[in-house]
């Protein structure tokens, strides 16, 4: 590019870097792995990253390693007869020592000791999963034959053992998903000679990745359980109400009280496990993806990993996520029946407030009639007062015409009487406008 080009966007050369930042293991048979995956303390919002760097470091010191780079997410080093995978992810940061040759005595967890176990001890959260895997290497099918016949029954239980030939039949894995003795999970690899150092990197990790995520969105079926539990004594108050509510049986307010709690109720029981439902469906998808990678062939009859996923793991995954339909179903509900009772309460209201308005129309008429009385009432009083003073204005003046008081005041009672009439209408009717 010129020097006149563009200028690069911050993020580029970080957001390249990252794909190529976690590369698989190269290895060569005869090796085994130890795996070891811890997870944040349970009652943690979020995981401390720093807190995982510092144990990190720690075990570096321990054998005298170089550190990782400021703020890194990965390393990958020497540490004293092995070679260190340190990975941190959202909830667990993941431990793989590789080291050449394998046991004597098939899956001895003595490559453990690498890690010290006062430093275990002071590990930020608990074990999550931690696995062995023995590779191995067969030059022919009677060897390969003999493996098969020999050891593997040996080392895995029959009744759960998941064995295929994978990525292109250049490997044969091995497997039973269950915690021996030592407290680890076994994988076994027999690999023909002329594999590729990389291919067998990535065949190891994936095994180990397959172990690390289907035990994470394992973390979600007791959750799911509780959830299944919650939601079924949720589901059956709410049914109790909606009946009551079909019924008509009266007292909305309280019955929308106790629905409007219920949906609090709803809201927070969903959004304490949204994050648990969410990451065991992401979980899953990658366990199935790995599995899916290593296009998996049939070894003699004996079921594949996707066959052992299929029978124990997927009814688990299923669980998870019929707990989570039932709740987002319930929720819904609960919303529909509390817009419903809250649309009976607002018209129950309407007719109220029409009913008071009614009373209040009735009422103002009756004041109007009131009104008119006591206007009635009024012109007859302030007429007696006007031919009074009416009286006593044109006494003086009548007794020249010889006319009496009495007289004067008969006269005078007609004409004010119609005057102050006349004058009241005029003022109701300025006050009217």
């Amino acid at each position: 590019m010129s020097e006149a080009a563009l200028p690069n966007h911050p993020l580029r050369f970080e957001l390249s870097n990252e794909l190529h930042a976690r590369p698989f293991p190269e290895l060569k048979a005869p090796c085994r792995a130890a795996f070891l995956a811890i997870k944040k303390p349970e009652k943690a919002v979020e995981r401390d990253r720093s807190l995982d760097r510092k144990h990190l470091i720690e075990l570096l010191d321990r054998y005298g390693a170089p550190h990782p780079a400021p703020n890194a997410g990965h390393y990958s080093g020497q540490v004293g007869r092995g070679f260190l995978k340190w990975e941190m992810h959202t909830e667990f940061v993941t431990y793989t020592i590789f080291a050449d040759d394998v046991a004597a005595v098939p899956f001895d967890s003595a490559v453990f000791s690498i890690f010290p176990k006062d430093w275990l001890a002071d590990a930020p959260g608990a074990v999550l999963t931690s696995a062995l895997v023995r590779v191995e290497e067969y030059k022919d099918q009677a060897e390969l034959d003999h493996i098969l016949d020999t050891k593997i029954p040996n080392w895995f239980v029959p009744e759960s053992l998941a064995a295929s030939r994978v990525i292109d039949d250049e490997a044969i894995v091995a497997g039973d998903f269950r915690i021996d003795e030592a407290g680890h999970v076994r994988f076994a690899v027999l690999t023909k000679p002329e594999i590729g150092l990389r291919r067998l990197g990535r065949i190891v990790q994936r095994l180990l990745e397959i172990e690390t995520y289907k035990t994470s969105s394992m973390l979600t079926l007791p959750i799911a359980r509780s959830v299944s539990r919650r939601v079924g004594e949720l589901d059956q108050d709410l049914t109790e109400l909606v009946q009551r509510m079909a019924s008509g049986t009266g007292d909305e307010i309280g019955t929308l009280d106790r629905l409007l709690k219920m949906a609090a109720d709803i809201e927070l029981l969903s959004s304490s496990t949204a994050f648990r439902f969410g990451a065991a469906g992401a979980y899953e998808a990658i366990v199935h993806r790995r599995i899916g990678v290593l296009r998996e062939e049939r070894l003699m009859g004996r079921q594949l990993f996707s066959e052992f996923m299929t029978r124990r793991y997927d009814p688990a995954m299923r669980t998870c996520r019929s707990a989570q339909g039932r709740l987002n179903d319930l929720s819904a509900r609960a919303e529909r029946a509390a817009n419903l009772l809250r649309t009976r309460v607002d018209v129950a209201s309407a007719e109220q407030n029409h009913k008071v308005l009614q009373q209040m129309d009735r009422r103002a008429a009756l004041q109007l009639r009131l009104q008119g009385t006591v206007e009635g009432l009024s012109v007859v009083a302030i007429s007696y007062y006007a031919v009074s003073l009416t009286g006593y204005l044109l006494t003086p003046l009548a007794d020249g015409f010889g006319v009496d008081k009495t007289g004067v005041l008969a006269l005078a009672t007609i004409p004010v009487i119609a005057l102050v009439f006349l004058i009241s209408r005029r003022i109701r009717k300025h006050i009217g406008h």
